[in-house]
């Protein structure tokens, strides 16, 4: 019952990729807490602006500075522990855990759990060109005995215009939905067994079943596992 699942709290970027999270920790709660039920739920929003300035200079320290004041909020408010349904910020988590007042779900880490459950091995990373660029899906990969592959120059660039200039406002193409499938299947060609949307509004835009890989949903996943961890 809701009096004794955790409280979860959000602590959100882009608008599209926190609210598809609320969404599906919402609809996910219902198979474990009965219909209408859900974790109560605190989400606490820094524009994405204020976020993208200092991710374009790659001042993850700063970064951490902005995830912290949100997550105080939300632990201000009765929050047992936090999730954030952005994958990029998570370059600043190695700066905010040591400052969080809550325990916070990682969300490579929850994606890479999953992987490893369904036997795959080498996963290709979709999502902004600083994520991808980044340690952080290698780093948690590593950890289940997986490898990773990231899209080539090109690829991230487009990748990452059509992320910043279409999903995060709600723009959902076909053109950029046949050319994501496109980077999926050279991945495949280059040993990747399974795909991770490690932009949390690229599962606004795809379609898994018509994509060349399997798709590993972050945005999906993480709220899963806050569902099962305010369940637990």
């Amino acid at each position: 019952m809701l009096s004794t699942a955790r409280h979860i709290g959000i602590v959100a970027c882009s608008a599209e990729g926190a609210a598809l999270c609320y969404r599906t920790i919402c609809l996910e709660a219902a198979a474990l807490m009965g219909e209408h039920n859900h974790p109560q739920i605190t989400m606490d929003s820094i524009p994405l602006f204020e976020y993208m300035r200092l991710i374009k200079v790659d001042d993850w320290k700063e970064t951490a500075r902005l995830l912290l004041r949100s997550v105080e909020r939300v632990a201000q408010a009765g929050a047992d522990f936090a999730i954030c349904p952005d994958n990029t910020c998570h370059q600043a988590f190695e700066y905010l855990l040591p400052s969080s007042p809550i325990p916070w779900l990682h969300i490579a880490e929850v994606v890479s759990a999953e992987a490893q459950r369904q036997g795959f091995r080498r996963l290709g990373i979709l999502g902004t060109r600083y994520l991808m660029e980044s340690p952080v899906y290698s780093e948690a990969a590593a950890k289940h005995s997986l490898e990773c592959e990231i899209p080539d120059e090109l690829e991230r660039d487009r990748i990452n215009t059509i992320i910043f200039k279409q999903l995060v406002n709600g723009v959902f193409t076909e053109a950029s939905r046949l050319y994501l499938n496109e980077v999926m299947a050279r991945l495949r060609d280059r040993g990747c067994d399974a795909v991770v949307l490690g932009c949390t509004e690229i599962p606004l835009l795809v379609c898994p079943d018509d994509t060349p890989l399997p798709t590993l949903d972050s945005t999906r996943l993480l709220a899963k596992a806050a569902v099962e961890r305010a369940c637990r």
